[in-house]
């Protein structure tokens, strides 16, 4: 797809640190550096805009993340589909985050993080 920063990567055409390759898919890291020192975003080789767009693209690139977090004791994988739900580049990839206790990294539905809405409507997190 033109215009499609992940599309770039994947074809050669723009800069990344790749860390792992495979035929129809590449693990790289976030430019910005990623959240913790594990951050990694695996992205299919096609252009998928979202999760939810093929289904068979997505669980190949939901099976190479799969691989890579097995490499840690504890882990995230996180996907978006949509702005509402954070997607700031739409093709599909999957963020894997490997953690560790105590790491102080919040997901918006853990006792980390206290959304308004929850306090809102008099919910909180257990």
């Amino acid at each position: 797809m033109k215009n499609c920063i992940f599309c770039a990567i994947a074809a050669g055409e723009a800069p990344a640190v790749i860390v792992r390759e495979w035929p129809d898919a590449l693990a790289i890291r976030p430019r910005s550096g990623g959240v913790n020192a594990s951050h990694l975003l695996v992205l299919p080789r096609v252009h998928v805009e979202d999760a939810g767009t093929d289904p068979e693209v997505t669980a190949a690139v939901m099976r190479r993340a799969a691989e890579l977090m097995a490499e840690h004791p504890a882990a995230n994988l996180i996907t978006s589909k949509g702005a509402a739900a954070t997607q700031t580049v739409f093709h599909l990839h999957v963020h894997v985050l490997g953690r560790q206790k105590d790491d102080d990294l919040p997901l918006p539905w853990t006792p980390q993080h206290t959304t308004p809405a929850a306090t809102q409507n008099g919910v909180t997190s257990s």
